[in-house]
């Protein structure tokens, strides 16, 4: 199909996103800072952190990584902060009556999938609600139907596994499923979602009624700061996947690969199935670091030996050197990333002083770990604890209840553990789910999936061990490194607002230097700034309060007025 970009006539595939579009026509800029005009374009590549917009159809503030074209685009370069036209607008969309379900699943990843088949077989009428246009998450993202692929399985690991269950979600018919549909709000039991292309005029306005919800919404990449990783050029491991494995697109030629984790691998071997040289993988921590992590538990991880050694085949094939401590400290070039310097590291992550190399690159991907997106979580009155690395989590009991009765949470959400750890939380918080919507009591069943959540668990506690965060990673910025992408605020910045007034992390520190007020609200840098303002010994207090959880155009919000909710009707 044919598109337009900035008046130019080009020729796109369908199914590609915006992001993918520009990409392919090797445009990896098209928006520039509201503050200093610094060029922006993808960076998380999940539609978190607000780097890609771009204006579409005379439509400003579009996330180009989430957007799927249609013939006929008209896709323009946004510079600073737009305002809508008048020409870009329509009437506003017609408001719907509010859906009722007995248990509404937020999030189709490994967590949700498995809930909503748990829930379904338990006896209950189950609605999925996904912004994705098809069901597999992060983990399991699929190509576009349009790309008719020939041999999905060569894209995934335990494919024929999910295949089984994305066919038993759409072919239950106690399930319904919502794609391209995100939640916004949470209000007691009453779910606030719009359908329709993402950050797109008009879209369809809704309340959902549940008795139960599964919050099962995932994570996105942590990035830690070093200078110029705001640079065009720099992306997360997860963007530099989910380009390669949804959208075939490689985000450069030659790229580094770094951070700490296992997730790093795959990152390496969908860069090389596009094409793509890795120059390097750079694990951030020492081999010994990593060992004795594993052996406080060896045999939990006996699963992923098979894997593991098909990657060290795999980085052996392509001569791709994996260097244990060490990371990348610095970005350079002067509009896109032309090189990096990387370094060794000490215990503590601190850059051993004469171990630094500059190496060639256009692209470099970042990782370590990752942050849940616990928005509807502290909206739904969850308590918010530590999971197992050390980040937010929601807590829940034996049965995945939070601490909101009639709330259930599952994977990434109760700390970050992998795929396997998702799907058998998902399975439990769906069979409670469903009984507590339908105030039936628990068959004393399910003992494997309770089996599978203990094992998860501990693995998840032996991955935070093996691949820890070191407070070195502070020493790697600079006065004028940037904290804030959205607002441009660096790390002298930030620490004079909270030196010179006194300020802890909080709303009056947010407020002062606007760190975390912009775009993204925070998502990429709340756990840096929390980080970088704790005292020695302190646990970061990260605030997750987005009571908007997606970004929601006001003119939508104008026609969400709908009939009060049950509860809302008791309470009066």
């Amino acid at each position: 199909m044919e598109v337009t970009v900035d008046g130019r006539p080009v020729t796109a595939r369908a199914g590609q996103t915006v992001a993918a579009v520009l990409l392919a026509n090797g445009r990896d800029t098209w928006r520039t800072t509201r503050l200093h005009n610094r060029p922006r374009g993808v960076f998380c590549g999940i539609g978190a952190c607000q780097d890609c917009l771009v204006t579409v159809n005379g439509l400003p503030d579009i996330r180009a990584c989430q957007r799927t074209i249609t013939p006929g685009d008209t896709i323009t370069t946004q510079p600073g902060a737009v305002l809508p036209t008048a020409s870009s607008s329509t009437g506003l969309p017609a408001a719907a009556p509010p859906l009722t379900c007995e248990v509404v699943v937020v999030g189709a990843g490994p967590a949700g999938i498995a809930a909503a088949v748990a829930a379904a077989d338990a006896g209950a009428e189950v609605l999925v609600v996904d912004s994705g246009r098809s069901v597999g998450g992060q983990y399991n993202r699929q190509l576009p139907e349009e790309f008719a692929a020939q041999r999905p399985d060569r894209l995934q690991h335990e494919w024929r596994a999910f295949v089984t269950q994305r066919d038993r979600l759409h072919n239950h018919p106690r399930i319904t499923h919502l794609p391209e549909t995100s939640v916004w709000a949470v209000e007691g039991y009453r779910l606030w979602a719009h359908t329709g292309s993402a950050d797109a005029n008009g879209r369809r306005p809704f309340a959902i009624d549940a008795k139960s919800i599964v919050l099962a919404a995932g994570a996105f990449d942590r990035v830690l700061p070093f200078p110029g990783w705001d640079l065009p050029g720099v992306y997360t491991a997860g963007a530099a996947q989910a380009l390669a494995k949804g959208q075939r697109i490689a985000v450069g030629r030659r790229v580094l690969v770094a951070g700490t984790g296992p997730f790093l691998l795959p990152v390496a071997e969908s860069l090389l199935g596009v094409g793509a040289e890795v120059a390097e993988l750079l694990e951030a921590n020492q081999l010994s670091t990593v060992r004795k992590g594993w052996a406080i538990d060896p045999l939990v991880a006996s699963s992923k030996l098979r894997e593991a050694a098909a990657y060290g085949v795999l980085l052996a094939r392509h001569r791709i050197p994996l260097r244990h401590g060490w990371t990348v400290i610095a970005a350079h070039g002067a509009d896109h990333v032309e090189a990096a310097t990387i370094a060794r590291l000490d215990r503590d992550w601190r850059p051993i002083r004469g171990t630094e190399r500059r190496i060639d690159v256009d692209a470099i991907c970042v990782g370590f770990g990752f942050t849940a997106n616990l928005e509807l979580a502290v909206s739904a009155g969850c308590t918010i604890s530590t999971g197992p690395d050390g980040g937010p989590a929601a807590t829940v009991d034996a049965d995945q209840q939070t601490s909101t009765p009639g709330v259930f949470a599952a994977g990434e959400l109760t700390g970050i553990g992998g795929a396997a750890l998702s799907a058998a939380e998902g399975t439990l918080a769906g069979i409670n789910a469903a009984h507590s919507a339908r105030g039936t009591s628990v068959s004393t069943g399910h003992a494997s999936a309770r089996t599978a959540v203990e094992r998860g668990r501990r693995f998840a506690t032996a991955l935070a061990r093996a691949y820890p965060i070191r407070d070195g990673w502070k020493s790697w910025s600079a006065a004028d490194t940037l904290i804030c992408r959205c607002e441009e605020v660096t790390r002298g910045q930030l620490e004079s607002a909270a030196d010179d007034r006194g300020l802890g992390n909080g709303r009056a520190l947010r407020l002062s230097s606007r760190a975390g007020l912009g775009m993204c609200q925070g998502r990429v840098c709340s756990r840096t700034v929390a980080a970088l303002l704790a005292q020695p010994g302190e646990v970061p207090d990260v605030s997750m309060k987005r009571p908007i959880a997606v970004p929601v155009r006001l003119r939508d919000l104008a026609a969400a007025e709908v009939a009060p909710s049950p509860e809302t009707r008791e309470e009066s």
